[in-house]
């Protein structure tokens, strides 16, 4: 199956660095020295200054980047980005007339060695830099594929050589950690074969496929008269390992350039396997924190199959205001929203924004293109940090274009970007060193899984209602590459420190990333089967640790010879449910026991087979209960959940077949209750 757009699917660019709208001024001038001079001062001032910024950058102007992988250039033609530094300028605009903040985020050299150590912490394995034996850290390390494994000895090894050459105080031979015998050791690694989605391999089971159907695949295509290919992408095996039998003679697509039309993007699909599929919220916080740590390293090993650096910015943590809306860190604005709204996952101004323009706004001809009225706009911006937590806000003045505008602030006014400062070069090398659309999605995939909650959940809603604006098309003039090229500044500019006229050719790489973020959305929120697995596994790992720990705690040992009579529970993970004693009697396998609180009926054993569905089960409760069922549960949708065993909390697709998921965790209760919102 070959993954190569026509003519679209590779760019190089030069290396991209954050800047910021304030300073676009200092970038102007160092555009006109390179001007050809037929582009007297008297024809520049003729032109709009955002056309005379795009003909700066056309190839007649601008020298090719000294970056050369290969000799492919990294634009669009001038007219057709016309629209991003048109939304360029008005940002600048913007700044320059008071209505936004101009708080910096400072960047700080980084040592040798330190980001290594940094990227130790972040993934979860800080126990090789402490040199204490942490059960987490253990747990993790013995999930690794060979892939994932070969990334943090590799991180590891710089890190030690880093600090013997410092002389700094002793560390720990990689040899010691991976229980190898010489440089080029042989992994104890988990296997690489497939696994079932959202499960463990089990022993001699293959994967078993469901035929296609309406409902057995997610379907990423906007058009869906689309003549582009439709493939399938694969969650059974870590993306890294994939690479790794990749032929190494295969070399970059040369000249190739993005095309604008919507077709020229393939269509993809995610077939379900028996576990289903997992969406990232229906896992539990604890779980997630795991996966977060393996897509971390599964992103490393990525990067590093395909020859590709990672790279991450270090920013020194800017402290935003504590109140307000605009200019608030995320989880400061959760948190105050959370004591009015408990569990809102959105901040509440800019969900009412996304509202203001769902309700009004779709059909409006230009609606993100076309800026508001910069003073109502900044008027606007006012009188919401003044009335809108007294509920004193008018949204009927609202015009639909100065909501856009407020949209768009929001997210550039956030002290941290969207997206986050540490990883944003790392979004930019996907589309620069990475050719295929096949290869990008799933770079982008596991970038994704690496937002912290309150920044993944903003940027899902955010991007769904980019969805809607492309979806009424045919009323607003918003095609895809349009919304792309107007939303790309306001993600990807961010306050830091200036760009210089290579740089600015990353505005072609920044839009096409946000065309695959709306066009590919539906399959950037499920998590990876791979991950759960090793998420799993972890679990495992880390109870049987905590078991063999037991038996050694002497403490524990005489606790256990005073209650012979007693038998002890584990302590159950949250949101586990306790069983009276006459249903707590050993079950029969093949046969679970599922307790629903909210029903009449409270609990119900089922007999499992290979054909039932974790929705043949609800269809059953709500059968038996259809008149006796609460009051609270009538209007809530109402999900099986697996807990624990070697999940924490885990909402299963109403498609996944049970006596899968049953195998892959036996120990696991089942409940039924609404889901998360």
């Amino acid at each position: 199956m070959t993954m190569e757009m026509k003519d679209s699917g590779s760019v190089v660019l030069t290396a991209y660095h954050p800047h910021s709208p304030a300073r676009i001024p200092g970038m102007e001038q160092s555009f006109v020295q390179d001007i050809p001079p037929s582009h007297s001062p008297t024809s520049r001032k003729s032109l709009p200054r955002c056309r005379r910024i795009n003909r700066m950058l056309s190839n007649e102007s601008v020298p090719p980047p000294a970056f050369s992988r290969s000799n492919s250039q990294a634009s669009m033609d001038s007219t057709s980005m016309e629209d991003f530094w048109c939304e360029v300028e008005s940002i600048k605009e913007s700044s320059e007339d008071g209505s936004e903040e101009a708080t910096l985020l400072e960047f700080k050299p980084a040592d040798e060695g330190e980001l290594e150590a940094e990227w130790l912490q972040d993934v979860g394995l800080s126990t090789l830099i402490s040199g204490a034996e942490e059960e987490d850290g253990q747990a993790l390390l013995s999930t690794l594929t060979r892939t994932q494994a070969a990334a943090v000895q590799k991180r590891y090894n710089t890190y030690t050589q880093t600090l013997r050459k410092k002389n700094k105080h002793t560390v720990r031979d990689v040899r010691d950690i991976f229980g190898t015998s010489d440089s080029s050791p042989t992994f104890e690694t988990v296997p690489v074969s497939p696994v079932p989605s959202n499960g463990i391999q089990l022993p001699g089971q293959k994967p078993v496929w469901k035929s296609v159907s309406s409902n057995s695949c997610l379907d990423c295509g906007l058009d869906k008269s689309s003549p582009s290919v439709t493939e399938e992408l694969s969650y059974e095996v870590s993306f890294s390992e994939s690479i790794a039998v990749l032929p190494k003679t295969q070399e970059w697509p040369k000249n190739q350039r993005f095309k604008k039309e919507d077709s020229a993007l393939p269509k993809f699909i995610v077939r379900k396997s028996r576990f289903g599929l997992t969406e990232v919220g229906d896992l539990s916080p604890e779980d997630m924190k795991k996966i977060r740590y393996l897509s971390l390293i599964e992103l490393t090993a990525f990067y590093d199959a395909l020859g590709v650096e990672l790279k991450r910015n270090r920013a020194e943590r800017v402290r935003g205001r504590e109140n307000g809306l605009f200019g608030v860190p995320l989880t400061i604005l959760l948190e105050n929203d959370q004591k009015k709204v408990p569990g809102i996952k959105v901040p509440l101004i800019f969900q009412k924004l996304l509202l203001k323009l769902e309700e009004t706004g779709l059909e409006t001809e230009g609606i993100l293109r076309v800026p508001g009225s910069a003073s109502r706009v900044k008027n606007l911006h006012q009188e919401l940090e003044a009335k809108f937590y007294e509920d004193t806000f008018d949204w009927d003045q609202v015009r639909n274009n100065d909501a856009a505008g407020l949209l768009k602030m929001f997210i550039r006014e956030l002290p941290s970007p969207l997206f986050t400062v540490e990883y944003l070069p790392a979004f930019i090398t996907l589309v620069e060193k990475i050719s295929k659309i096949k290869l990008q999605l799933q770079a982008l995939h596991l970038l994704i899984m690496l937002l912290p909650e309150a920044n993944r959940d903003t940027a899902k809603a955010f991007l769904q209602f980019l969805k809607k604006v492309v979806a009424n098309e045919g009323k607003n003039k918003m095609n895809l590459w349009n919304v792309s090229m107007i939303v790309a500044p306001n993600l990807f500019i961010y306050k830091g420190k200036r760009a210089n006229q290579q740089e600015m050719q990353a505005a072609a790489t920044t839009a096409h990333i946000v065309r695959l973020l709306i066009r590919y959305q539906d399959i950037l929120w499920t998590v990876p089967s791979f991950l759960i697995s090793q998420v799993r596994k972890m679990n495992e790992a880390a109870m049987n640790n905590s078991k063999r720990q037991l038996m050694f705690d002497k403490g524990v040992r005489k606790l256990l010879r005073r209650k012979t009579m007693e038998r002890e529970r584990p302590e159950r993970p949250e949101g586990a449910v306790t069983f009276p004693p006459y249903l707590q009697s050993d079950i029969p396998e093949g046969v679970i026991r599922v307790y629903a609180p909210l029903h009449s009926k409270v609990s119900m054993a089922i007999q499992l087979n290979s054909q039932t569905k974790a929705k043949d089960i609800l269809a059953r409760f709500h059968c038996e209960n259809s008149h006796g069922s609460s009051q609270k549960m009538r209007g809530q949708i109402q999900s099986l959940h697996e807990i624990g065993g070697n999940i924490g909390q885990h909402c299963l697709d109403p498609d996944a077949y049970m006596l899968d998921v049953y195998r892959a965790n036996p120990q696991a209760e089942w409940v039924i209750k609404p889901k998360a919102s």
